[in-house]
C-alpha cells in the first residue's frame, strides 16, 4: 500500500504503515497553525481491507468537527461517497474494502484550481460574462473576478458573491459553481429576470494559494483572511485588500460570503446584527431573504445557527460585518456542512458537492425576493 499527497490540494502525514493499515497525521496550514483539511491517494490496495487512523485529529481546530463524521472517498475524483468513521480516544479511524487499485480520500469533495480555471474561463465565453484579474495572491497567483450582467439599460443594482476565504471549504466553490451555471442559463426565468435589475461580481476562490496548499483556513502567509477586511494590507492579505478595493470601484449593494462550517450539520446564515449601524431595514431585509429561501429551499434552515451577536458588539474584521458596516447593505455569510444535513440525512453521500451546487442554484430565488 502507498499512501500520498503530493498533488493539488493534498495533506496528509503517513506516522507508520504497517501492511494494509496507516497511522496518519494531519500537518498543519502554510505558516500557521489550524489544520483539519486532509486529502490523499492511497494504491496498491484492489480486493484488500484497509485500515487508517489520523491520530492527531483532536489536535485538530475543530475537534468537534469529527463527532457523527465521515470520510469522503472516490476512484473517480469525480463521485464521492462517504466511508464510515469513528471518533475515539482522540483518534479518527475508517476503513475500506477496496474495489479498485488506487482511491482518494478527502475531508470533503475538492475543488482543484484545475477545476477553477475551468470554471472561470468556461463562464468568461458567455457574452454576459467578462474575467477580470483584480490583483495577485501572496504566492503570485492570480485572482479572479466573473462580472455578470445583461445589455439591459437602467439603474442596476451590485450583487458580490465570495467564496473559500477559507480554502478548505471546498463546497462554497461547488456552490459557486452551481450560482454561475444558473445566471448563465438563457432558459432560467429567475436568472433573466435578475439581470434585467442586477449585476454580479462574483470571486469563486478568494484563497487560490492555501486551496493548492491544502490549507483549511489560511492563505500562504499564514493569514485568517476572514478576520482581515477591517485593514487588509498587502503583504500578508493581498487577497482581500483587491477585493475590498474593487467592491469599492464597482459599488455594492448586498454581499453573500459562501463558507463551510465543520461541527454544525445544517446549512445556515450568519448576519450583521451586531454592527453599530444596524437598524430595522437591515434586519427587515435579513428576515426577507432567509424566510424567502427557507420557503423555496428545503436544504435551508433557521433554527440551528451561531445565534446572534449582541448590540454593538460585532467583529468588524470580519468580511460581512465590515462590508454591512461600510456600505449600509444586506450582507450574509452562508455555511454548508462537512457533515450531513441533518434535516435530510444521506447516508451514501453525505452533503456532497452535488447538493452545493445545488444549495448555490436556489440562493438566487432569495436574492430575487429582496432586490
Amino acid at each position: 500500500m502507498n499512501i500520498s499527497s503530493n498533488f493539488d490540494s493534498g495533506n496528509i502525514q503517513v506516522d507508520s504503515l504497517n501492511g494494509f493499515s496507516a497511522k496518519l497525521s494531519i500537518r498543519k496550514d502554510t505558516n500557521s497553525d489550524f489544520l483539519q483539511w486532509f486529502h490523499f491517494r492511497v494504491d496498491g490496495i484492489f480486493g484488500e481491507t484497509c485500515q487508517f487512523s489520523i491520530d492527531n485529529a483532536e489536535k485538530t481546530s475543530y475537534p468537534d468537527g469529527w463527532e457523527n463524521y465521515n470520510v469522503c472517498a472516490s476512484y473517480d475524483r469525480k463521485y464521492w461517497f462517504r466511508i464510515p468513521s469513528n471518533y475515539k480516544d482522540g483518534a479518527l479511524s475508517f476503513e475500506l474494502e477496496s474495489e479498485c487499485d488506487a482511491v482518494f480520500f478527502a475531508y470533503f469533495a475538492p475543488y482543484s484550481f484545475e477545476q477553477h480555471l475551468d470554471l472561470v474561463h468556461e463562464a468568461q465565453c458567455d457574452s454576459k460574462c467578462s474575467l477580470e484579474v483584480i490583483g495577485k495572491t501572496v504566492e503570485d497567483r492570480d485572482l479572479h473576478l466573473l462580472k455578470i450582467e445583461s445589455d439591459e439599460v437602467g439603474e442596476k443594482k451590485n450583487i458580490w458573491l465570495i467564496a473559500r476565504q477559507h480554502p478548505g471549504e471546498s463546497m462554497a466553490e461547488w456552490f459557486m459553481e452551481g450560482v454561475i451555471g444558473r445566471l448563465l442559463d438563457e432558459d432560467d426565468a429567475v436568472a433573466r429576470k435578475l439581470l434585467k435589475t442586477c449585476r454580479f461580481f462574483l470571486i469563486p476562490n478568494m484563497n487560490p494559494d492555501g486551496a493548492v496548499a491544502g490549507n483549511l483556513r489560511s492563505n500562504a502567509a499564514g493569514t485568517n483572511l476572514n478576520r482581515e477586511w477591517a485593514a487588509p494590507n498587502l503583504e500578508t492579505s493581498p487577497e482581500v485588500y483587491h477585493t475590498l478595493a474593487a467592491m469599492r470601484k464597482y459599488g455594492l449593494d448586498m454581499l453573500l460570503d459562501v463558507h463551510g462550517d465543520e461541527a454544525i450539520p445544517y446549512n445556515f446564515v450568519a448576519g450583521s446584527e451586531g454592527i453599530p449601524s444596524y437598524n430595522d431595514e437591515l434586519h427587515q431585509l435579513e428576515e426577507k431573504f432567509k424566510s424567502a429561501w427557507m420557503r423555496t429551499c428545503p436544504d435551508f434552515q433557521d433554527t440551528y445557527n451561531y445565534g446572534r451577536d449582541e448590540p454593538g458588539k460585532a467583529n468588524l474584521t470580519v468580511c460581512t460585518n465590515q462590508i454591512a458596516e461600510q456600505f449600509g447593505c444586506l450582507a450574509y455569510t452562508i455555511e454548508m456542512p462537512f457533515k450531513d444535513n441533518d434535516l435530510d440525512p444521506d447516508p451514501e453521500q453525505g452533503w456532497s458537492a452535488e447538493k452545493s451546487v445545488a444549495l448555490g442554484e436556489s440562493v438566487l430565488l432569495a436574492v430575487l425576493e429582496v432586490v
